[in-house]
């Protein structure tokens, strides 16, 4: 069916239809606590014919689960980082583990393996000559690797699962989950000859792809894989005249509307909510020991110095928040940066944490609790988490 904006997840559950989505595959994401509307989300999942997760923690979304499948952690497995922002010297870097996989967990490769050889997609039959080409190089194993996916639909289809079983015995060890890499890097410099042989991967197509795939393998401090121009970067933009056309007619009404000013104000819910601003002490979901915040205030609701004064409170009082979906109680930080009438909380907080002593700990807010999947963009289905209308009383609690 394509893609869907995520948050319509729910609707696609719940919905009585005969092609209703009855079976989710989740892997590292945690849709329950990280898309809006969380209470609405769990209600889709319960009403699931089957759910599996895969990750490294039991988040919010595995808690919901049929299956849950242990990942390794990012310390116990070959890990990349694709923040791509040193052009024109483009770099990769493939991090090495440090540590063997805790007992009970497994590097995601080796899972999605075991998966689609337990469906009878794939056996030795797919493996045995790539390993024996293998043996003899990379050329070689090239070389058979493309009569093989041409011959056998299976190969190419599976390709990341026969790359990891075929080269696992090639590479060192902890390294075998990225095998896949192989693939990549034969596509990348047939796509890409100009930049890449700048960066030193020129010539003949498999000895390059070869080439650049031994030197993310072996260097731990990451590889050049591209030097580019500016000039160049326009080649990328394929449109006519090298123009992108930014008339959108669905669009037009609403950049019309901007012109009668401000929209009226909510009455009822006065305040204007983001929900998710990215802190300097936030993280993501896979961090669930709040131990790790140290210092300085913890899911604080920004708010302006006029609108703190016009509530009575100052630093540190407890508010709480109200919009059409939840409340939540939050400390208040006041802030300079905040316009009058718009108030923020951080991402990333309001997880469950089951400490060593089996005692659940939670802090800070659920941001999702909040929001509902209804307020969203009309065309492209994203809700509103940057404007999610609110209401803030003052609470004399800690």
């Amino acid at each position: 069916m394509g893609l869907i904006p995520c948050n319509v997840i729910p609707e696609e559950i719940l919905t009585d239809h005969p092609k209703r989505f009855r079976a989710m595959f989740i892997e590292s994401a945690n849709p329950v606590h990280s898309l809006a509307d969380s209470q609405r989300m769990r209600e889709a999942f319960r009403a699931l014919e089957l759910s599996v997760v895969i990750d490294v923690a039991m988040t919010e979304t595995a808690a919901q689960a049929d299956y849950v499948l242990p990942a390794a952690s990012q310390f116990e497995k070959a890990e990349a980082t694709f923040f791509n922002l040193e052009f024109p010297r483009n770099g990769f870097h493939l991090r090495q583990p440090l540590f063997e996989p805790r007992p009970g967990t497994l590097p995601e490769a080796e899972i999605h393996a075991r998966l689609v050889e337990a469906l009878g997609e794939l056996d030795d039959r797919h493996y045995r000559l790539l390993r024996r080409a293998a043996g003899l190089g990379m050329t070689a194993f090239g070389l058979a690797f493309a009569w093989k996916s041409h011959r056998d639909k299976q190969v190419a289809r599976y390709a990341p699962v026969v790359l990891y079983r075929a080269l696992a015995q090639r590479l060192p060890a902890g390294m075998a989950a990225a095998a896949a890499l192989w693939g990549i890097c034969q596509m990348y410099v047939r796509s890409n000859p100009v930049p890449a042989g700048r960066a030193g991967f020129g010539g003949s197509p498999l000895r390059a792809g070869n080439e650049l795939f031994d030197a993310i393998i072996s260097s731990p401090s990451g590889v050049v894989f591209a030097v580019s121009e500016y000039a160049e970067s326009w080649q990328a933009v394929r449109h006519p005249g090298q123009r992108i056309n930014l008339h959108l007619p669905e669009l037009m009404p609403e950049l019309a509307s901007l012109e009668a000013g401000q929209p009226g104000g909510d009455t009822e819910y006065p305040f204007v909510l983001s929900a998710g601003e990215r802190r300097s002490d936030t993280s993501n979901t896979s961090i669930r020991d709040p131990a790790w915040h140290r210092k300085g205030p913890f899911g604080t609701l920004r708010i302006s110095p006029q609108d703190a004064a016009s509530l009575g409170c100052t630093d540190g009082d407890w508010v709480r928040i109200t919009t059409r979906r939840g409340s939540a109680d939050a400390p208040v930080e006041i802030s300079s940066e905040l316009q009058p009438g718009h108030v923020s909380l951080p991402n990333g907080h309001g997880i469950d944490y089951h400490q060593a002593d089996g005692a659940l700990v939670r802090r800070g807010v659920a941001l999702n609790e909040l929001t509902s999947t209804e307020d969203r963009d009309p065309i492209a289905g994203t809700p509103w988490h940057k404007h999610v209308a609110a209401r803030i009383e003052s609470r004399r609690v800690q």
